[in-house]
């Protein structure tokens, strides 16, 4: 077998394989996408061919697409409460699901007062013994220590006071987590 033929021969099969990957199995529409016919084989009623739809005055003539339906309009009105969960993704005030270093040797924890994160976020804490840092919630997080690191998860939403000893004095870190 030459270079060339062999060549030849895997791009047919992988041309073959990726076909013989294709099936004829119907499948959801997204939730944007209105429902669109099914592949099925036709039947000779289904194929002969539909008269061509007449349009009216007060419409136009129909496409070959389907158009999609106009979005509802707002009814939400001033003073509602949100009825939607608050977004996942961060925002200005609030982080999302990050990890958050904090190396002691290098942060004056004096000026951190508070901060806010998704579910799933990590505290970091560089720099400090086992058993150090103390949570007032343990049932919102999960807290492992590991050679001078201390990482806290954030497992549920709540507020967690994180106290984190340094020089002889004892600093509290609110955290939001939502």
């Amino acid at each position: 077998m030459t270079p060339t033929s062999l060549r030849r021969l895997v791009v047919v099969l992988a041309a073959t394989v990726g076909v013989a990957g294709c099936g004829d199995d119907a499948v959801s529409p997204l939730p944007v996408q209105p429902p669109g016919p099914t592949r099925s084989t036709p039947t000779p009623a289904a194929a002969s061919p539909s008269p061509a739809p007449t349009a009216s005055p007060s419409r136009p003539p129909p496409t070959g697409a389907r158009p999609f339906p106009a979005p509802p309009p707002p009814t939400r009105t001033r003073g509602t409460p949100r009825t939607t969960p608050p977004p996942t993704e961060a925002t200005p005030a609030c982080q999302g699901a990050v990890r958050y270093d904090l190396p002691l040797a290098d942060t004056e924890i004096e000026l951190l007062k508070s901060l806010c994160f998704a579910t799933g976020a990590v505290l970091r804490i560089q720099g400090i013994g086992p058993g150090l840092v103390t949570v007032d919630r343990p049932e919102l997080v999960s807290q492992q220590y590991e050679a001078g690191v201390v990482d806290i998860r954030f497992v549920r939403p709540g507020t967690v006071a994180v106290t984190i000893p340094k020089e002889g004095r004892e600093h509290t870190i609110t955290v939001v987590v939502r």
